[in-house]
């Protein structure tokens, strides 16, 4: 193959949940760029019609919420049939309920875990019944920093987080065999609805951008690069791994610079 098409999407019929706002958003737009025909899918159905317009004549939306597994199996499996295929399933979608363990409540646990984790699963198990059927394909999940490292207040987050992370492995191990590549990308701190709450306090946005040894926050587009790669022909033989795109977050372990450095 020329190198030269190692990144080219062209027919490559991509599916993006969590298409309608940040990384989701800016994935859609980068699969279109490259040529892919993109279906934008969000729980939040005029976000992803917005995102689909923008993109044009290769892009369509539709609601999806991960947690119903049913609708999940339902879109992708009609994807599928629509376009005589799926060749990338990108999950994005989580929430975080920042609190300590010993303040929270169920409710707070169960919404949590019933979108990071049985969303991812959900996403991950239908795309993955109809990449097997047909012989190829590859899934991007994503999982976070927070798999590996952690903080006060992120218990249960990162609980999903890691759980991605050997679900992505398992998936690989499985679907290996029939050409299916299973991998996920770990952000660091990345300019997002999610992250909005951090951004507004201004030395809560400091310290995170000072942990990155960048010294900065990622922009949502930062993550397209990434997950396209994993996406694409350039990862032919990457299956099972975790991919930390966090500007150096979980390689230092320390601030403090020695004398003379």
């Amino acid at each position: 193959m020329s190198l030269s098409k190692l990144f080219d999407l062209t027919g490559k019929r991509a599916a993006i949940i969590g298409g309608g706002s940040g990384i989701g958003e800016a994935v859609a737009i980068g699969a279109a760029q490259l040529g892919a025909d993109v279906a934008v899918l969000d729980a939040n159905e005029e976000a992803a019609r917005r995102v689909a317009a923008g993109i044009g004549t290769h892009a369509h939306a539709a609601a999806l919420d991960i947690r119903d597994a049913a609708a999940v199996r339902s879109a992708l499996d009609g994807l599928a049939h629509a376009r005589g295929g799926l060749d990338i399933l990108v999950c994005t979608p989580s929430i975080n309920v920042r609190k300590p363990i010993l303040a929270y409540e169920e409710d707070e646990f169960d919404r949590v875990v019933d979108l990071n984790l049985k969303g991812s699963f959900n996403a991950l198990q239908a795309a993955g019944r109809v990449m097997t059927r047909q012989g190829g394909g590859s899934i991007v999940i994503f999982s976070s920093i927070r798999a590996q490292v952690v903080e006060p207040g992120q218990s249960v987050y990162a609980m999903t987080k890691a759980g991605i992370v050997q679900l992505v492995r398992a998936a690989a191990a499985e679907f290996g065999r029939y050409g299916v590549r299973v991998n996920a990308v770990a952000p660091g701190v990345v300019e997002t609805p999610l992250t909005a709450p951090i951004k507004a306090d201004a030395d809560w946005y400091a310290a995170y951008a000072n942990k990155s040894v960048l010294q900065r926050w990622a922009r949502a587009d930062e993550m397209v690069g990434p997950t396209l790669f994993l996406a694409s022909d350039a990862a032919s033989y990457v299956t099972g791994t975790i991919l930390f795109a966090d500007g150096g977050w979980t390689a230092a372990d320390g601030r403090f610079t020695p004398p003379g450095m």
